[in-house]
């Protein structure tokens, strides 16, 4: 007989492959209808920007026509991101769910590029995200932003100031370049950011948000101290270039975070190789070739991906337009937002681990 209780039993069998549990028992099968031989229900994933969307959504269409009378299988696909597990020692932001640190062992591998375009690649899914710049010292994201010129709002709150966020490209954002003048200098002790990160943390108005993707400076200092002691977070993205030295400093920041007990969501590769804009067939491994592979698989820790140096993606960050919006079809977009996909998976089976 086809009715709901039938669907929901051939579902069962059906796996999140990330997660490697039953659709059906994790909850992410609701809203069965059966009308005559038509079977619609609602999808519920754990991210919008799920990398195996399609193919979840096949293998419950291919399951569900093996009733007898199944006619048609419509299925609605929304998400719900979980809520990261808090910790007894570390405040939640209220409003938020999960906060990814994008984190490198030394400057100059593109690590600002790489939390930009991987912000607005999850908001361009579906997902409410925003982008705290940690860096104080040099703080670039509004550029890449196309924000250089705007000033966020500072009003009284119960708690002191509160801050209002800019925002463009879907994107939230919050960044000492908003509060100093565009040649100013940020000369500070280790107190002074501990206390502006904290501000940025907790006094600013973020609203709902599935995602808060931090810049963080390069290196192993105060910034991530106070992060990975302030707040519960989702996990670190370690960026770093093929080349030796950023290999050296990168394992460096890898096993600071390890030994601050902030989960590591793997490597991303930045800079893989240079692709002429005149001859997009040929590539050059200007930096070297296969060092983030080579660290991750010493390491133990996922690869997330390797993005190509296009004069595009350098424009991109110039002009304010990250290249995830100004040239999706391009070699470093597809890798940008396939390396989104991926963080946001990692997340998810981390919350509901």
């Amino acid at each position: 007989m086809l009715d709901t209780k039938s669907v929901l039993e051939i579902l069962r069998p059906v796996q999140d492959p990330e997660l490697q549990k039953s659709l059906v028992e994790l909850n992410m099968i609701r809203n069965v209808a059966v009308d005559e031989g038509k079977v619609s229900f609602t999808l519920v994933l754990t991210t919008p920007s799920c990398p195996l969307r399609e193919f979840i959504v096949e293998d419950c269409q291919t399951a569900v026509k093996k009733l007898p009378g199944v006619e048609s299988v419509d299925v609605e696909v929304t998400a719900e991101t979980p809520q990261q597990k808090s910790l007894p020692d570390r405040t939640s932001i209220p409003g938020i769910k999960n906060i990814i640190a994008i984190s490198s062992g030394k400057g100059g591998v593109g690590k600002s590029s790489v939390a930009a375009n991987v912000a607005v690649a999850l908001a361009a899914k579906g997902s409410k995200v925003g982008l705290l710049d940690a860096d104080i010292y040099g703080p670039n994201a509004p550029n890449m932003f196309g924000l250089s010129d705007a000033k966020i709002a500072v009003k009284q709150g119960s708690e002191g100031e509160i801050l209002e966020p800019a925002f463009n490209h879907g994107v939230k954002l919050v960044s000492m370049a908003f509060l100093i003048d565009p040649d100013q200098p940020v000369i500070w002790r280790g107190p002074m950011l501990n206390g502006i990160i904290r501000q940025f943390l907790y006094q600013v108005e973020w609203g709902e948000l599935d995602y808060l993707v931090v810049d963080m400076p390069p290196g192993t200092g105060d910034a991530q101290l106070t992060m990975a002691q302030a707040v519960p977070m989702a996990g670190a993205v370690i960026v770093t270039t093929p080349q030796t030295v950023s290999l050296i400093d990168a394992r460096r920041g890898l096993k600071m975070f390890q030994q601050l007990g902030v989960n590591v969501l793997g490597i991303v590769e930045n800079m893989s190789y240079f692709i002429p804009p005149d001859m997009p067939d040929k590539s050059y491994d200007l930096f070297g070739s296969g060092g983030g592979t080579r660290t991750a698989e010493e390491l133990q820790i996922p690869m997330l991906g390797c993005v190509p140096l296009e004069i595009a993606l350098r424009e991109g960050g110039d002009n304010g337009i990250p290249i995830v919006v100004a040239d999706p079809d391009s070699a470093s977009a597809k890798a940008l937002i396939a390396i989104a996909e991926q963080i946001a998976a990692k997340v998810s089976i981390a919350a509901l681990a």
